[in-house]
C-alpha cells in the first residue's frame, strides 16, 4: 500500500516520464482549491529533490497566484496501464516568470513554445505512492495540438495583451505576478 520517500528514485523518474498526464494542486489560505489536468511535454526531473514544470498560457492562472500566497504544491501521477500506481510529489515551488532571470535557461530545458508564461521550481519534500488498484485502465491518450497551434499564431505583443486580460489575476482576485 502507501510507503513515503524523501526524494524521488531513478525508479519514480521514469514512472513519471512514462505518464502522458499529470495533476497539480495549489491553494491559497482563503479561495479556491485549484486542481488542474497537465500534459504536453512540460515536466522535467531535474533532480531526486526538485522538479521543474513549465507552463504554458491558458484560461487561468491559478498556480502562480496561490503560489504568491503559499507556496505548497502537490503534483500527482497514476497509471492507465497494467500496473497500478499513484505518486504524489509534495514540496514547495518558486516560480520564475516568462522575462524574469532565470526563465530562459530554465525554458531551454524543454521545446520550443511561444505560450511559456512561467516555470515552477518545485522543491521535493516527501514522494509517496499507494496502490492506484481503482484507477481505471484506459488506452494510452493521444496529446492534443490545440494549444500548440493557439501560441503559435500568436506574436509577442498578442501574447503579452492575452496574459494581461486572462492571467493577472485568479478567479479569488489574487495577482498572479504574470507581467502585461
Amino acid at each position: 500500500m502507501a510507503r513515503q520517500f524523501p526524494a524521488l528514485t531513478a525508479d519514480h523518474a521514469a514512472f513519471i516520464g512514462a505518464q502522458p498526464l499529470f495533476f497539480v494542486a495549489t491553494a491559497a489560505a482563503s479561495g479556491r482549491v485549484n486542481v488542474s489536468p497537465k500534459g504536453m511535454d512540460s515536466l522535467r526531473v531535474a533532480a531526486p529533490d526538485r522538479v521543474l514544470w513549465r507552463n504554458l498560457t491558458g484560461s487561468g492562472n491559478e498556480t502562480a497566484g496561490h503560489l504568491r500566497r503559499d507556496p505548497r504544491m502537490t503534483l500527482m501521477w497514476c497509471s492507465f496501464a497494467d500496473r497500478p500506481l499513484i505518486l504524489r510529489v509534495y514540496g514547495t515551488a518558486r516560480t520564475v516568470h516568462h522575462g524574469e532571470e532565470g526563465f530562459a535557461a530554465l525554458d531551454a530545458l524543454f521545446p520550443p513554445d511561444p505560450g511559456a508564461r512561467q516555470v515552477f521550481d518545485l522543491a521535493v519534500e516527501l514522494v509517496q505512492t499507494s496502490c492506484g488498484y481503482a484507477v481505471p485502465l484506459m488506452d494510452n491518450p493521444r496529446e492534443r495540438d490545440v494549444l500548440r497551434r493557439w501560441s503559435a499564431a500568436r506574436d509577442a505583443a498578442a501574447m503579452r495583451a492575452y496574459w494581461a486580460e486572462k492571467n493577472r489575476v485568479t478567479i479569488d482576485g489574487f495577482p498572479t505576478g504574470t507581467a502585461p
